[in-house]
């Protein structure tokens, strides 16, 4: 994409990646240029540091925890049910990513934020040593400690991060989505001697490694996506530097390392990790020479030397990765996309499994035939829906024979055909609710069995006009009016595709031909529900 008069969103744009991104991104003459910051300060200091390199673009500025929600006063409970409940069409502008993505409407959304750290490192390891300890005591655990495993539980935060970011950069119309990944070990293997002061191997690095790996095939599934933007990672496998060198105070965190007079002791029956009366804390912060990183934080002369010698992590410029990122917006092949180098390495559909399937489906169709039954339905493809289209389109054919028969019918024949054939019939609608799929009548009379599907775990629960409309359209096999004339409308369409194919065109363009339906046969429930959840539910492969 040509970055020339477009508007770009850099997240993380105070950061040293994102900085080195911005200023290589401004060369290139964008329209409008937005820095998200952690902090509101940063997005402004960077907006300060970069105006002399600007050209014709507007630098704007916005700033807050993208993991977080829009109401920062939101309470810890409120926070870890937004990233544990099913995520509803109204839930997302809670989210505060969402409502960035969606006020900026970028066409190119640049990711420079380091994902796996600001997940893993609330160290689920630590937390769940408390809720163990308190077990161990008295068997009860105290809703603080719990409310604190629950908010370091790493999965359900990256996926409702990723949920949100797809949703927020579909509804703002963003072209391109590039992140700037990590490997979480700089590139090192399980061997790596650098814990950022944990124990070693830690824990808590390589949950950051897993789950650096598990956003990328996230991210992998989302350029797999119809609709999504194109989505690229560049995951720098090395120590990223630098900022600046300099002499001054040195920062743990926003705190500054002090001074201290300590002198020779015993060391005693008991140690203390924390003991105020072992030294003097001077009031003169610690001052030397030092390196500064940027997120990865400040390391001594003699620190960094050791990390980028030969054989241990070494490093890469943030310049490098800036140009490398620009190059792929703009359609280059650096060969560091890791998207692009999974959808390269991932073994798809093959010739032999496509001889195969023509074999299997043969052979159950005899199989049927020889044992005077049905296959349909297991639900164990999942979800519910999918079984219960699948019934729905058995039983048409059972009723019907084949689609021309049901697109000549009304709805009301269709109705009257599905009601008689599962009332005369016990045994048709008894393989249906077998599996936990309901069967509803037009008359508002229900057929099911002892286990029913959805909804999930209910108890008592009371029937509304809604949820009753939500469970039938989710698992339960549908012989209302309204559902039959769906059916004939369904029907048609796919004659109407059909019909829209030259009758002269025999080339290998079109998949769904008349061949591939051949009515003669009668209706094939597996090809029906496979077209549909393409042309309906829209989850079609965009790669073979």
């Amino acid at each position: 994409m040509n970055i020339r008069d477009r508007k770009v969103l850099v997240l993380g744009g105070y950061g040293l990646v994102g900085t080195a991104v911005c200023r290589e991104l401004l060369a290139k003459g964008p329209r409008e240029l937005q820095i998200h910051s952690l902090r509101a300060e940063e997005s402004e200091k960077a907006i300060a540091e970069l105006a002399a390199e600007v050209g014709g673009a507007t630098l704007t500025g916005s700033s807050g925890d993208l993991f977080g929600l829009v109401d920062a006063a939101a309470t810890p409970r409120e926070r870890i049910r937004s990233q544990l409940s099913p995520l509803g069409d109204g839930d997302l502008d809670s989210f505060l990513l969402y409502r960035v993505l969606a006020e900026a409407k970028a066409d190119i959304v640049v990711d420079c934020i380091n994902t796996a750290t600001g997940i893993a490192y609330r160290d689920i390891f630590r937390t769940a040593n408390k809720v163990l300890s308190q077990l161990e005591g008295d068997d009860t655990v105290d809703p603080e400690t719990a409310e604190q495993l629950l908010d370091a539980l790493y999965m359900p935060r990256l996926i409702r991060h990723i949920q949100v970011l797809y949703r927020g950069l579909i509804d703002s119309s963003a072209k391109v989505y590039i992140k700037v990944g990590t490997s979480g070990t700089g590139g090192m293997g399980l061997n790596i001697p650098y814990t950022h002061s944990e124990e070693k191997p830690s824990r808590v690095l390589l949950s950051k490694s897993a789950l650096a790996g598990a956003h990328t095939m996230l991210l992998f599934l989302m350029a797999r996506t119809p609709g999504a933007p194109i989505t690229k990672e560049i995951k720098p496998a090395a120590a990223i530097a630098w900022k600046r060198i300099a002499h001054g105070p040195i920062y743990r965190g926003r705190e500054a390392i002090r001074k201290v007079d300590a002198r020779p002791r015993e060391i005693g029956a008991t140690f203390s990790t924390f003991d105020p009366d072992a030294a003097i804390l001077r009031d003169e912060p610690l001052e030397t020479v030092f390196i500064d990183t940027g997120e990865n934080g400040v390391f001594s002369l003699e620190e960094f030397s050791t990390l980028t010698t030969a054989e241990q992590m070494e490093f890469v410029t943030p310049e490098e990765i800036a140009r490398y990122l620009v190059m792929e917006i703009e359609g280059g092949n650096t060969g560091y996309d890791v998207v692009n180098a999974f959808d390269n390495a991932v073994l798809g559909p093959t010739y032999r499994a496509g001889l195969l399937r023509h074999w299997a489906l043969e052979r159950m169709i005899e199989l049927e035939r020889e044992h005077g039954t049905w296959s349909v339905a297991f639900e164990m493809l999942g979800p519910p829906r999918n079984s219960k289209l699948l019934f729905e389109a058995h039983l048409l054919r059972l009723a019907f024979s084949t689609m021309g028969a049901v697109r000549q019918a009304t709805p009301e024949q269709v109705r009257n055909a599905l009601d008689h054939l599962v009332r005369s019939r016990p045994e048709v609608g008894n393989d249906v609710v077998a599996i936990g799929i309901p069967i509803l009548f037009d008359n508002g009379e229900i057929l099911r069995g002892p286990k029913v599907i959805v909804p999930a775990d209910a108890r008592e629960e009371a029937v509304s006009p809604e949820k009753l409309e939500g469970w039938i359209h989710d698992g339960w096999v549908d012989l209302r009016l309204a559902n039959c004339a769906k059916w004939i409308e369904r029907f048609r369409a796919i004659t109407e595709e059909v019909q829209k194919i030259p009758a002269d065109d025999t080339s290998s363009r079109y998949v769904r031909t008349s061949r591939f339906w051949n009515e003669s046969v009668g209706i094939q429930p597996g090809k029906i529900v496979g077209w549909l959840l393409s042309a309906e539910e829209k989850g079609w492969r965009i790669k073979s």
